[in-house]
């Protein structure tokens, strides 16, 4: 069998598939294309107050696509619940070489200069596929979510897909569609014309969490 390019991934997405292995160590890559598939619409992101609060305190530094390895293993590192990960030595090659393609990114969480949580994904027109996340810190990767499509509706992105739904994922609105809705939806993003807004400013994050409070 021919080794998986990043050409053959884009390829995948495009046609609502994605890869995932068994475990950290197993050397093979399966495709997954969910009979329901999980998206957050970022029309109607919904942020927990508390979660709100923690963000207008910033006690994360946030930034985009400057440590995307290190997200990446974060990612598959174990955690307390979550003893394995998907995210294999093969996939690790694959999406490292999409981001210096220009075509994954990460949302980074830091604080006193330490990576603290983050997550990372791959933008493919106006679709974003999130992949995974991490947290050494309490709030750290939900804080890079809400940052994450933050950075989305600004760039006129019309599907974050979450692949699965998770009660984690349910709180910020994340909903099930069927795979026949998805794949109309699909096309339609990946033809939008996007952009990954890597800095953001303050005032897009105060306006954001203003809206927050209005529709509350």
């Amino acid at each position: 069998m021919p080794a998986l390019t990043p050409q053959m991934l884009l390829r995948a997405y495009a046609l609502g598939v994605f890869p995932m292995a068994e475990s950290r160590h197993d050397p093979e890559v399966y495709w997954i294309d969910p009979e329901d598939r999980g998206i957050l619409p970022l029309e109607r992101l919904h942020v927990p107050r508390r979660l709100r609060r923690t963000l207008r305190r910033g006690l994360f530094e946030v930034r985009c696509d400057t440590a995307f390895r290190e997200v990446i293993m974060g990612c598959a590192e174990p955690a307390s619940d979550r003893p394995d990960t998907w995210i294999n030595d093969e996939i690790l090659r694959l999406n490292t070489e999409l981001f210096e393609m220009g075509y994954a990114h990460t949302v980074e969480c830091w604080r006193d200069g330490r990576l603290v949580g983050g997550l990372y994904g791959i933008a493919i027109g106006g679709a974003f596929f999130g992949e995974s996340m991490f947290s050494r810190e309490p709030d750290a990767s939900k804080v890079a979510l809400v940052h994450l499509a933050i950075r989305l509706r600004l760039g006129a992105f019309q599907l974050l897909d979450t692949q699965f739904v998770t009660h984690h994922l349910q709180r910020f609105g994340a909903i099930e569609i069927t795979r026949a809705e998805y794949r109309q939806r699909l096309v339609r993003a990946i033809a939008a014309p996007a952009r990954f807004y890597s800095e953001i400013s303050a005032s897009d994050v105060d306006a954001f969490l203003q809206s927050m409070t209005q529709r509350s």
